[in-house]
């Protein structure tokens, strides 16, 4: 008896310690903590508040006499809308969980401009649960970047976003659309195991090192028209559920063949 109190008393103990390691992070402390320099590397933490890669807030207030400063066009060679935000720092998060938006990209109504963010250096977001939107449309990966093992709960885009090194989305989970759009891969991508709840879209969408959707289950529509595929197209054991639009879609050159894909 004294034993399985001992025991149960160590599992309570282990149980209390875990939660209370699980540290609580103000999203602007790590803005400002980028704004100072740092490099950000968190594990095992909990993300409150927006968490605001294009410091969009900041742009706005260095601009309220005239939206045509030279703030509006800080990182851009054109008179376009976009203003473009390109973060410096390595960027870590490691087992944490996002309570609210993770935003690279903001269409701003009230101004006319859209926000976005670029990341100059290594981003790692692995084993993550992003439980709000997270936006990373028109984001350069210019370093390695990792979304291993994460889960994406709300709508999440990385349409129009480019990575120039090694980057994996193995064994991540999309619960709603997920948009790959445009999306432009140079190195092998690994998508393996991943589960894509909803309409998976890589319309449009460029691997010139090859992409593994091994063991990748679609249990909705997967859209990958005018998808192109140089090098490696790993799809064994690969399911869809419906539909498969694969109009126009090369892979190395040659027109996809939709029947050697399984159906669920």
């Amino acid at each position: 008896m004294k034993n399985k109190i001992t025991l149960f008393t160590f599992c309570l103990f282990l149980a209390t310690s875990f939660s209370f390691s699980q540290q609580k992070i103000e999203a602007s402390k790590i803005i400002n903590d980028i704004k100072a320099g740092k490099s950000i590397s968190i594990k095992n933490a909990t993300i409150i508040g927006v968490l605001d890669f294009t410091f969009m807030d900041e742009a706005l207030k260095k601009n309220t006499k005239t939206k045509k400063s030279s703030w509006f066009n800080w990182g851009s060679n054109n008179s376009s809308n976009e203003v473009k935000k390109y973060i410096e720092n390595e960027i870590s998060f490691i087992n944490c969980t996002f309570k609210n938006d993770v935003l690279a990209y903001i269409p701003d109504e009230d101004s006319g401009y859209t926000f976005t963010a670029s990341f100059k250096n290594i981003s790692i977001f692995k084993n993550c649960n992003f439980k709000q939107k997270a936006m990373f449309k028109y984001s350069r990966f210019e370093k390695n970047a990792d979304f291993s093992g994460s889960s994406f709960d709300d709508d999440s885009t990385f349409k129009y976003a480019k990575f120039d090194k090694n980057i994996s989305f193995n064994n991540t989970t999309f619960d709603e659309v997920a948009t790959f759009k445009y999306a432009k891969f140079n190195n092998n991508v690994s998508f393996a195991d991943a589960i894509f709840n909803d309409t998976a879209i890589f319309k449009y969408t460029n691997f010139t090192n090859g992409v593994s959707f091994r063991n990748t289950n679609f249990e909705e529509d997967l859209n990958i028209k005018y998808m192109k595929v140089s090098g490696e197209f790993d799809i064994s054991k690969m399911k869809v559920a419906y539909e498969i639009d694969s109009k126009y879609t090369k892979i190395n050159g040659n027109s996809f063949n939709k029947h050697l894909i399984s159906s669920k």
